[in-house]
């Protein structure tokens, strides 16, 4: 290896482990103060707590790469050229591409890094954090008991508590509605001066002791009018003990097979099998809407009622004019089963409206004039009936065409951002090592700055190409690549700039333009004085 990319390597991996690090917890703090209020409450422990926080992070790795490549290459690059060991280089006749070849190297394998996350370690990350925060979302709160408020975590119990001392276990003035017997007692409940309650040590089982109290209860009526009455019931204690079992408080692992078929579950094998059943699924739809429309055309009517021979139909020859692309054939092949001798089947002749033609058939300004009087409005009725139901099946075939449509942009846009991302890191090398070379500048300063402004344009490009691939405007392919190829030709601009040693904004012109109406101005002024 040589000195210049070891010299390179050693610089530009302090600041890429650094500003990753930055990255990933500015973007993990981002996504896990949205699921903040769902976890904050539950009683999670802290090894669960970093379980969700390790996945959510393993998530973000596509979008953390990208910005510790822009920030380490403009500080790498600033800092040898604010030292001038980059011209010194350039005296030297080592061109910029000559230096940048370590890092181009590294940049590619990060691009390839951030390609296997995707594809293969971010589907499981989301699967376990969705199965664990759903898991958190059903868990009940953390048991807590405050002084003067009804509490309903245990099932089927109210409990309040007038006072509580100061060791958390001594309370007073306790109240105990028992509602699991609901059915026979109308009225259960428990009264108590003080009471001590603690938490077992094997924290399985809630106690509560109580003294010098009073259950109160009250039966419901028996019997069919409810005629058989109890009397009402008063029992006083001096000690009385309830147990609650804590099992219901504690997390349990939902099965994880039920979110496995959502689009950020899936890797990118799985997201173009989905992307051709989709595709297969609207075109079958599509076929079955065109052959119920034909389905009147591919009869042969006969009516043996008819009497004039003008209108007597003609046999009709159909084909299947929408007949299956061969992409569709290759996607699905149906290959057909005789397992029974195939028997000619005879179906009855439809029974059709008697015609009477009493001139001839120019004279007529309809077709329903044709019928006898006596079914004309059965004819209506059954022509209205049956245009609504085929538009109603119509429309319901049409909304689930577009619900598979637009599932079919979000997965493949879902595919194709995986490469967008991975190849966003090459790009980001191109725009951040020629700024560093450019604007001079080291350390966390400006680099961090320059790497802000593209970042969020980055950023705000795939916000905007999503939305315009799902309104429709944009293929999925096109929108998850516009944003690396809108940064393509500011990388290649700034790379010309770097390598030319030239500004990047040529300001002499405006400075000239300046100087002259300076100098007109004051021109203008001495001669009105």
């Amino acid at each position: 290896m040589k000195k210049i990319d070891k010299l390179l390597l050693v610089s530009f991996v302090g600041p890429f482990v650094v500003s990753f690090g930055i990255a990933l917890f500015v973007l993990v703090m981002q996504f896990l103060w949205l699921y903040i209020d769902e976890i904050a409450g539950k009683g999670v422990n802290l090894f669960i707590l970093l379980e969700l926080i390790g996945y959510l992070s393993i998530s973000t790795f596509p979008m953390a790469l990208p910005i510790a490549v822009l920030i380490a290459s403009v500080m790498v690059m600033g800092n040898l050229a604010e030292r001038y060991e980059l011209s010194s280089m350039k005296s030297a006749g080592v061109s910029l591409m000559r230096v940048m070849r370590s890092i181009i190297v590294v940049a590619a394998g990060i691009g390839f890094f951030s390609y296997i996350c995707s594809d293969f370690l971010i589907p499981i990350a989301n699967l376990k954090f969705k199965s664990r925060l759903y898991d958190i979302r059903k868990q009940k709160p953390a048991l807590t008991l405050e002084k003067g408020v009804f509490n309903e975590d245990f099932r089927q119990f109210i409990i309040r508590i007038g006072d509580k001392e100061r060791d958390g276990e001594t309370i007073k003035n306790v109240m105990i509605e028992d509602q699991t017997n609901a059915g026979r007692l109308k009225f259960n409940k428990i009264l108590a001066d003080s009471g001590q309650m603690f938490t077992t040590d094997d924290k399985r089982f809630f106690v509560m002791n109580l003294y010098n109290g009073a259950q109160y209860q009250e039966p419901s009526p028996q019997g069919k009018t409810g005629g058989q009455r109890y009397p009402f019931v008063r029992t006083q204690f001096k000690s009385w003990t309830k147990v609650w079992d804590l099992s219901e408080f504690e997390l349990n692992r939902t099965d994880e097979d039920r979110f496995k078929n959502q689009r950020s579950m899936l890797s990118m094998s799985q997201l173009r099998k989905n992307m051709d059943s989709l595709q297969l699924e609207i075109y079958d739809t599509k076929q079955s809407i065109a052959d119920d429309l034909t389905a009147d055309l591919k009869r042969k009517p006969v009516n043996p009622n008819l009497t004039n021979p003008l209108l007597q139909s003609k046999e009709i020859v159909n084909k299947d004019s929408l007949e299956r692309p061969k992409a569709a054939q290759q996607l699905k092949k149906r290959p057909k089963l005789n397992l029974l001798p195939q028997t000619p089947v005879k179906t009855p002749a439809p029974v059709l409206p008697k015609q009477q033609l009493s001139k001839d058939i120019a004279g007529y300004t309809s077709l329903l004039e044709t019928f006898v009087p006596e079914d004309r409005d059965k004819l209506r009725r059954d022509a209205l009936n049956q245009a609504k139901s085929g538009k109603t099946a119509l429309d319901r075939r049409k909304d689930h065409i577009d619900s598979r449509r637009k599932e079919e942009v979000k997965t493949g846009y879902e595919l194709f951002t995986k490469y967008s991302f991975a190849l966003v890191c090459f790009v980001f090398l191109f725009i951040g090592a020629p700024m560093g070379a450019i604007i001079r500048k080291g350390g966390f300063g400006y680099p961090i700055l320059v790497s802000i402004i593209f970042f969020v344009t980055f950023i705000m490009l795939t916000i905007m190409c999503r939305k315009l691939a799902e309104a429709y405007i944009l293929t999925p392919f096109w929108a998850a690549m516009a944003p690396c190829a809108a940064l393509l030709p500011i990388s290649a601009y700034l790379t010309r700039k770097a390598m030319n040693d030239s500004q990047m904004i040529n300001t002499d012109r405006i400075d000239r333009m300046l100087l002259w109406l300076r100098r007109r101005f004051q021109k203008d002024k001495t001669a009105v004085t």
